[in-house]
């Protein structure tokens, strides 16, 4: 599904379904650091009925499966849940995936105890989505935001390999991460309290066919380049990474959790 927003990169085409076999075997690089900051929140474990939106590829639900909570994964691309069923299947999880945007999702009031939202909630109509959320949500339920990113001004091989992002799509807005708290819009604020929020720091091990088969499956490249672009990025990338990569190595990243509670 080809997706269009000004809010991203100044409006570009972009379509997850092009990318959706590279993410789902390249993108499952969160550190178990990162689940272990939800689960020692008392969120997403045993008991608990969990909502992950803009699933993709189910990262968030299959790592978080050993903790316990039925999860219900959600994604606008039909391609990505074909993968995260796939998946799911081979790991004997039984995780509910649904091919929807979040902006036409429909369950009963009080569905679930959590609802997830990794590395997507900036695609949203917020002022649509926000009270349908809360809808949702349990009383005192809680809508947990999370997001990594690389830090290119401080990691060399990062930063090279996002200038390269930046050749290809100029317009690309995923570039120049810094540690930030997690943005929440204003309309949020009418549905939930923001009860807490961390930014921490991890260092994600890739060799260099992981490390770019990661940066392929992008928005910025895999997800709306042509073929034709694709091939000559494949082909400067993976030079660029011969020229300054050692053989295994660690990206610095940082991660953010923001935990709202349903008013």
């Amino acid at each position: 599904m080809e997706i269009r927003d000004k809010r991203i990169d100044d409006g570009k085409a972009f379509d997850w379904g092009k990318t959706s076999k590279e993410y789902a075997k390249f993108r499952d690089i969160y550190p178990e650091e990162f689940y272990k900051k939800i689960v020692d929140r008392g969120l997403c474990v045993n008991g608990q009925k969990v909502l992950d939106l803009g699933t993709g590829t189910g990262v968030v639900p299959r790592n978080m499966y050993k903790y316990g909570a039925h999860w219900t994964g959600t994604d606008i691309s039909p391609e990505q849940i074909e993968q995260a069923k796939l998946l799911a299947a081979d790991g004997n999880m039984k995780i509910d995936f649904i091919a929807n945007a979040t902006e036409n999702l429909d369950f009963p009031k009080e569905s679930f105890d959590v609802i997830t939202a990794c590395q997507c909630f900036w695609y949203f109509d917020h002022e649509k989505v926000m009270p349908v959320l809360a809808d949702f949500l349990k009383p005192n339920g809680k809508l947990v935001i999370l997001y990594m990113a690389w830090l290119p001004d401080e990691d060399k091989i990062a930063g090279a390999s996002e200038k390269m992002i930046l050749k290809y799509s100029p317009k690309w807005s995923g570039c120049g991460a810094t540690r930030r708290e997690n943005w929440v819009p204003d309309v949020a604020y009418k549905y939930f309290d923001k009860i807490e929020h961390e930014e921490y720091d991890l260092k994600v091990p890739f060799t260099k066919e992981s490390w770019h088969g990661r940066v392929r499956a992008s928005r910025g490249i895999g997800a709306s380049l042509n073929p034709e672009e694709l091939a000559r990025w494949d082909a400067e990338h993976r030079a660029l990474l011969d020229e300054i990569a050692p053989e295994k190595f660690d990206i610095l990243h940082y991660g953010a959790i923001t935990v709202l509670q349903k008013k």
